[in-house]
């Protein structure tokens, strides 16, 4: 029997949130992607875990995009067993992967994971050089059939689905260049996928290992995959407990630091940030209201994390060269939360290259 501030405080734990210095190398949340996703992103929530993301380059690590079809950072060295691990598990996991763009193809007999491997092809077979997204879609459009296209209002011209173009160029051998937008798509220098991913970058295990305890709908739902799949794969050496009543499984091998672990530190988290991905809502934000501010269907804001507990959102102000903080406290916070707060907004600001006009705390 766990208590949700167990969880989260294990969750910082191992998630790294408690220390003040890290590499690469040894950083876990690299492990299973770092998403990089607005200006508050991947180098954000590195920095957080005390990575010096001053000198990051694309030698060191490498941006594709995985999980859910969103870009995600990972290490260079890493990327052939990346590459098997984001693999779909099976063809029903890849239809439910690539969403709507299964029906069409399906209606036409065509296999989600032969369809995947055909997007591959042709989009190695176009990036032979670096391509702007868009230029490489336009050609895939002239190149496949009409199960795989659809029709765009906006645009007024006819597309490849979305989700297979993203979820194809990993198995095409391509990442994306990093910090442009539209994205530059880039073959992957002496590409090769791992034959299989390993346990450290096992899906599943790295979600039960930085976002445990869980159930295997949880791990599902962040994967965009059948539960089915997932429970399929669920690992032998694990642990059932049961957090406020709900059975729940962990990693034999993080029992001890589930019981041992006390969360303290105070940070600004992005939107995106892995600690706000879990798929147990309820246990990181127990309040509905407070959960639906957090996690709007569109823009979201960041979270603060002050010893243990999400204590409330913040939004960035940018005018210029200049850049406020707006924080909106979910309870009342001390004088040393605060200046904490305000030490993690001129860290942003720096990050940013911007200086901070002050932080705002809403009353």
């Amino acid at each position: 029997m766990v208590d949700r501030h167990q969880v989260m405080n294990f969750r910082i734990r191992a998630q790294q949130l408690d220390r003040s210095e890290g590499t690469l190398a040894d950083t876990a949340v690299l492990d299973i992607g770092v998403q990089n996703t607005g200006p508050d992103g991947a180098r954000w929530a590195l920095a957080a875990r005390g990575v010096d993301v001053t000198a990051l380059s694309d030698r060191d690590v490498i941006l594709l995009w995985t999980v859910r079809g969103a870009p995600h950072l990972y290490r260079r060295a890493d990327v052939g067993a990346v590459a098997a691990a984001v693999e779909p598990f099976s063809d029903a996991d890849a239809g439910k992967r690539i969403y709507d763009a299964s029906k069409p193809l399906k209606a036409a007999g065509i296999g989600n994971l032969a369809a995947l491997d055909e997007v591959a092809d042709r989009m190695r077979a176009i990036v032979t050089a670096p391509t702007v997204k868009g230029a490489v879609s336009g050609r895939l459009a002239t190149m496949l059939p009409e199960p795989y296209l659809r029709f765009c209002r906006p645009c007024d011209a006819t597309h490849v689905y979305e989700m297979p173009f993203r979820l194809a160029a990993v198995r095409a051998g391509l990442e994306l260049d990093l910090d442009t937008s539209p994205p530059v798509l880039r073959r992957i220098a002496g590409f090769r996928k791992a034959t299989a991913a390993g346990e450290q970058f096992d899906l599943v295990r790295a979600y039960l290992r930085l976002l445990g305890p869980a159930t295997p709908k949880q791990v599902a739902d962040y994967l965009d995959a059948p539960v089915k799949d997932v429970k399929a794969l669920w690992p032998d050496d694990v642990i059932e407990v049961r957090v406020d009543g709900e059975a729940r499984s962990l990693l034999a091998a993080d029992e001890e630091a589930l019981e041992s672990t006390e969360g303290t530190g105070t940070h600004l988290l992005g939107p995106y940030d892995l600690f706000l991905q879990a798929k147990d809502r309820a246990t990181v934000v127990p309040d509905a209201a407070r959960a639906k501010e957090l996690w709007p269907v569109l823009g979201r804001p960041g979270a603060v994390l002050a010893d243990g507990e999400v204590v409330g959102a913040w939004r960035p102000r940018k005018s210029g060269r200049t850049f406020t903080v707006a924080v909106q406290p979910w309870q009342r916070l001390s004088d040393a939360t605060r200046k904490a707060i305000t030490a993690q907004a001129e860290l942003l600001a720096a990050h940013r290259s911007v200086t901070l006009a002050g932080v705002e705390f809403a009353s």
